[in-house]
């Protein structure tokens, strides 16, 4: 799939603060609030695929559907985004938690390795895992890198991780 499904959230400030409601609003007053686009990771996942991999997680770990639909949906964003800024030395790291369902995908190498070739042109985005975790603060870094990148980031999942930091290799351009 190339296209992501997205949400438009648009909203108005009328007028001054303490001011009673959009009657009171004048053309001068009215200013729209920034327009935020959320990527949904289901855009970017053949549906049949995400059902598999949320039965996959639910084998092997002990996750109810919905933990798994939360888990898959951060580990789609954080792939797709680690795609995104490839070569830009980010680090980016996902923690223990979510990397269960990287680890899930990966494993099931032919449906990742056609998720990799049509969101990273052609390309396998490899996962080189450090032996010691860093404990460097990537995880929060890597979950604020996600959210600017448009994705709604389940932040219960990430801040679950922040102080046992992932093992991805430093200076590599993996996840």
């Amino acid at each position: 799939m190339t296209t992501s499904r997205c949400r438009l959230v648009v909203s108005f400030h009328y007028g001054p603060l303490g001011a009673a409601g959009p009657d009171e609003a004048t053309e001068g007053n009215m200013t729209p609030a920034v327009d935020t686009k959320v990527r949904d990771p289901r855009g970017y996942v053949k549906r049949e695929v995400w059902d598999r991999e949320i039965q996959l997680l639910m084998r092997d770990h002990p996750v109810d559907e919905v933990m798994a639909n939360r888990l898959f949906g951060a580990a789609v964003s954080y792939l797709i985004t680690a795609m995104e800024k490839w070569g830009q030395g980010l680090e980016m790291c996902c923690g223990r938690l979510i990397d269960m369902a990287v680890h899930v995908f990966i494993l099931d190498t032919k449906n990742y390795r056609e998720f990799c070739a049509e969101h990273f042109d052609g390309k396998f985005l490899e996962h080189i895992p450090e032996i010691e975790f860093k404990y460097d603060g990537s995880v929060e870094r890597t979950a604020q890198i996600i959210a600017d990148a448009g994705f709604e980031v389940d932040w219960k999942l990430w801040e679950r991780d922040y102080g046992a930091c992932g093992p991805c290799s430093p200076g590599a351009d993996c996840h």
